[in-house]
This record gives structure tokens, sequence and C-alpha cells, in this order.
């Protein structure tokens, strides 16, 4: 690897365009090893990643839950001079194959066709974690010009929706308190996700009585009950959730339904998933509030049966930096440097960014290659994006560990 300066955009550009193949490699390898949340063993590729840093000079070290089980790899370059910590997270783990006959080829592949890397995970997200990782081994050459630190986070347990890596470093025994901000490295070039709806999430569990379906007694059914109590969530309105700082609206939806068995029986319990999207203006509290208003309307229009109890499972945060977010504008000025106009958005879904805004640490995500099929059939990424990622992320770090 040839020195560089570093000094000016064509440098960095200069060092990416240098590293494209290498970075090629890299997500190549670890595409080919699959490592579906929940299904497939994640030491292969977490020892494929830490030797790949090793033989460059830099430590990594592996995270283990309470279970001893692996959830993510980290990776510290340390600056000579004081200063908070950043971080470049991405997650390796990955979403399922679904039907593999129906890929043009296999999904852990690797293949390059017409400038497209094809396999699962190639987008979600481990092209990141390779251009992050080329990224760190970059500023490792100019510690003595940094001030604070620059970490890599890499989650085996994201797809999964367990967040175990993440929670294990920012809560762990030996969790650090002076992160600074978290760029996030899912794909897309068109948009830097600035900011995200939060969740309210909470399982129903609707009664009824329960007795013999061919009785001539006929008692109160949890799933009509149940039914009865979608209808009126599903008309449920939300006022005031948007705003001009926060643009999307929130929204109620149920997710699942579980009840009843066999034939016979009148089910006296029935259970419904509900998923409730917060914002700035229309927050956990108020999710709260008008889940326990219309549950109640339901219970009292059906006297006879218990009410109706309220599990909440998830609580995130709606969040959203600042225009003048130090971490914001790092990446959007850094972009603008490299010559892409890159939008900054408010988004639908939640992502980790939310589970960082519970703890008060700033996060940025949504922003990398270009890609098609995202936890679909043919999932693929534009293998010539990779540089201008590569160099806007590499400006931004410059720029926040203060170069």
């Amino acid at each position: 690897m040839n020195p560089i300066n570093h000094s000016g955009e064509h440098d960095v550009l200069a060092a990416a365009r240098e590293d494209h193949e290498s970075v090629i490699a890299l997500t190549r390898d670890l595409v080919a090893l699959p490592s579906r949340g929940g299904i497939d063993p994640y030491e292969p590729l977490i020892n494929r990643l830490s030797s790949w840093l090793d033989e460059r000079g830099l430590s990594a070290a592996v995270l283990k839950d309470k279970t001893g089980a692996t959830v993510g790899l980290t990776c510290e370059i340390r600056g000579a001079r004081p200063g908070p910590r950043w971080v470049l997270n991405a997650c390796l783990d990955t979403a399922p194959f679904g039907d593999e006959t129906a890929w043009t080829h296999p999904p852990t592949s690797a293949i390059i066709e017409d400038g497209w890397l094809h396999g699962r995970g190639s987008a979600d997200s481990k092209s990141g974690a390779a251009i992050f990782c080329h990224i760190a081994t970059r500023l490792a050459t100019i510690t003595d010009r940094l001030y604070g630190s620059l970490v890599l986070l890499f989650d085996v347990d994201e797809h999964t929706g367990a967040f175990g890596g993440a929670k294990r470093y920012f809560e762990g025994p030996d969790a650090p308190d002076d992160v600074a901000g978290v760029m996030i490295g899912y794909p897309g070039m068109d948009k830097l996700v600035v900011g995200g709806r939060g969740v309210h999430r909470a399982k129903l569990h609707v009664h009824g009585v329960a007795s013999h379906s061919g009785s001539s007694r006929t008692t109160p059914s949890a799933i009509e009950k149940a039914a009865n109590l979608i209808r009126v969530l599903s008309a449920a309105d939300l006022p005031g959730s948007a705003s001009s700082e926060f643009p999307m609206a929130g929204k109620l939806t149920v997710t699942a339904i579980e009840g009843g068995q066999g034939y016979s029986v009148t089910p006296d319990l029935c259970t419904l998933n509900v998923d409730i999207r917060t914002t700035r203006t229309f927050d956990d509290e108020d999710a709260a509030r008008l889940l326990k208003h219309l549950v109640a309307q339901v219970d009292d229009a059906w006297p006879g049966t218990q009410p109706t109890l309220i599990q909440v499972d998830t609580r995130w945060p709606a969040f959203a930096l600042a225009e003048d977010s130090r971490l914001r504008t790092a990446i959007l000025d850094a972009a603008t440097t490299v010559g892409v106009e890159v939008e900054p958005k408010i988004a639908g879904p939640s992502n980790i960014g939310n589970y960082l805004a519970g703890m008060n640490i700033p996060a940025t995500a949504g922003f990398g290659v270009n890609y098609i099929g995202l936890h679909g059939t043919d999932e693929r990424i534009r293998t010539n994006t990779i540089p201008t990622i590569q160099a806007i992320y590499h400006t931004a770090a410059l720029t926040l560990l203060g170069t």
C-alpha cells in the first residue's frame, strides 16, 4: 500500500481506487461464508476478518454475550492525541437465502458479472465492513495526527433483531463512555439516513370464554373479540404525528395473530402483535396511551370477558440529527467534496440508530454502495460504486478525527 497524503479529495480518492480490488476480494471472501442470522455459525467469518486485520497489523477483539456466544468483532485505531471515539458499524450476519433455486447464482457464490457482485450479504452489509476495514488500515498509518480514536464494530447478531454485538459493545462491562457518534454502513448512495421513526411494539392478549363450539350455550370467542379489536386498531388516527422537523407520520399495524386450536373449542385467548411507528411529536408515551384507550374501548364492548393484557415488547425512540450535527455535516460535506450530492432523509423503518438514540449517541445510517435485491433473491452490489463510498467515509473520518 502506497503512502497517501490525505490532504485533499484527490488523495483520498486515489487511496480508494488503489484499494478497490482488495475491497472486492475481501467482500467476496465474506460473502462466500454463509452467516444467516440465527442459522449459520459465525466463527468462520469472524476468523477470516480477524486474520485479515491481523495481517495488516491491526488487533481485533471478538465480542461474546453472557452465554459465551459470539456476537461481534471490534478493532480500535487509537490516535496519539486526546479525543472521543467514532464508530464505523456494519453487520456481518445476513438475512436467510429464501428459495435458493430462484437465484441466478448461488447465494454464497460471490460471483462478479457485468459489474455486479452477487451474493447474500453483499449489500447488507459485508461490502460496508470491507470498506471500513480498508479505511481503518489507512488511518492506522497516521495515528500521530489523529485526535481520539476510530472503532470498527461488526455485529453478527443484527438480523436476528437482538443486536447482540452492538449491545455488548455499548452496554457491556467495558462499555466506552466517550462515543461521539456512529456511522452505520447500510447500502444505498441516494440518501444519508439522519433519523428514523421509533417503535412501540406490544403483544395484546385478548380474552374470551372457553366452551364447546357445538354447545347450545354461546360464549364470547377470543378470536371474534380480537377481530373487533383489529378493526378498531386499523382505523386508528394518529393526529399530529408529523411535523416540519420530522415529516414522517406515525403508523399502527397489526402484524401477527395467534389463537384457537382444533375445531371443537371456542377459544378463550387470542394474541395480537401490534407495531406502532412513533415520531418526535407522537412518542412512546403517546403510543402507549393510544393503545390503552383503544383496547379499553373494545373491552367495554365485550362484557363478561377479562380485560385485554397489554405486554410491551420493544420501545425505541424516534431520532433525527440536527442540521448542524457534526456527524451529519461531516458525511454530507465529504460527499460534496468527492463530487456526490447526497440527500439527508428521515427513514420510515427503524434501525440501530434508534437503539443508539435511546443512549444519546448520534448515528447515521443507510449510506453505502448501490445495490439490488436487499434481503431478496439475487442480492448484489455495483462494484464501481465502492471507491466513491470509501472516499466519502474516509474523508468524513479524517474530519471527525481532527486531521
